[in-house]
Order: structure tokens, then C-alpha cells, then sequence
């Protein structure tokens, strides 16, 4: 199972550092966007779409990566004072109970809304607007990116139950 959680890993990797270079990328179509609309008064709607698209992206793509690299906020006033095995088991059965389970629904249900927008070929209402089949389908990848994630977490979680691993974000306590 934890070859299952690398493989998932190197995945969430990949497409996390992809989305860290859309941040680039929309940084740059907003630099663009602002220079044209206020230097030469001409505006795009499809360029503050991009922007908005790139926006989306960064969040979406990003989720698994960042939920892999425990970046994710949560509360520590608790947590961070509670034994590792303790943590361990609290993420575990907020992973079964909470992430996954939402996770995969919202993903399961945003593939129709892709599916329908793709069927018709939607596009944007405003002038001049892109189409929306493409950040529609971000969705139920986004989810189902960050729910394998989910799973590789519960997977590293039990691993380290089980004695077999470190708990993820900890140096491996030492065996006197």
C-alpha cells in the first residue's frame, strides 16, 4: 500500500508544481491586463477570464500538493500538544470521515456540470469570453487529485500506526 501512496505522491507533486508556475502565470496576465486597461485604455473580457480560470487552477490543482506538504490550515492549539500516535489517529479518522467522503462527492457531482457544459459547448455570457468547459472540468480533477491524496495520507497514517513508517511531517523518532 505505501508503494500505492508514492505513486499518489509523485502525482500530487508533479501537478502541485505545475499549479506553483500558474501563479506566475496569472501574476503576469494580471500585470498585462492592468498595463492595457490604465496605459492604453483597452480592456478584454477574456483576458480577466484567463485571469479568473489561472485563479482557479492554482486552487484546485494545488489542493492535493498542498494537503501532501500539511499546508492545509487547520487548528493547533490541540493537535500540536497531543502525542504522534494520537495525531495520527485524529488524521486518519478526519480523512475516512471528512475529506474523503466530501471530497469524492463534490468531485462525483461536478462531473455532470463539466459533462453538460462540455455537451453545449457553453460559453462565458460577457463579450468576448471563453469558454467554460475547461475550468468546469478542474473541478472534479482538483477533487478527485486531492481525495487520492486523502487516501495516500490515511495510507501513510496506518503505516505508521502499524509501525511501519514515520508519521508524514515528523523525523522518525529514534529506536534506543
Amino acid at each position: 500500500m505505501l508503494q500505492v501512496s508514492r505513486v499518489i505522491d509523485a502525482i500530487n507533486e508533479r501537478v502541485g508544481r505545475f499549479a506553483m508556475w500558474l501563479v506566475l502565470l496569472a501574476a503576469l496576465v494580471s500585470a498585462g491586463n492592468a498595463l492595457f486597461r490604465y496605459g492604453f485604455n483597452m480592456s478584454s473580457n477574456a483576458w480577466l477570464e484567463i485571469q479568473w480560470y489561472l485563479f482557479a487552477l492554482v486552487f484546485l490543482l494545488g489542493a492535493g500538493y498542498t494537503l501532501k506538504h500539511n499546508g492545509h490550515v487547520r487548528i493547533d492549539v490541540l493537535y500540536g500538544r497531543f502525542a504522534p500516535r494520537t495525531r495520527a489517529w485524529i488524521d486518519l479518522v478526519g480523512s475516512l470521515l471528512f475529506l474523503l467522503p466530501t471530497a469524492g462527492l463534490i468531485a462525483w457531482l461536478s462531473w455532470a456540470g463539466f459533462a453538460e457544459s462540455y455537451a453545449i459547448g457553453e460559453m462565458s455570457s460577457d463579450a468576448g469570453g471563453l469558454s467554460r468547459w475547461p475550468i468546469k472540468l478542474a473541478i472534479p480533477v482538483g477533487f478527485t487529485l486531492l481525495a487520492l491524496q486523502g487516501v495516500s495520507e490515511a495510507i501513510k497514517r496506518l503505516a505508521f500506526l502499524r509501525g511501519k513508517g514515520p508519521l508524514p511531517g515528523e523525523q522518525a523518532e529514534e529506536v534506543v
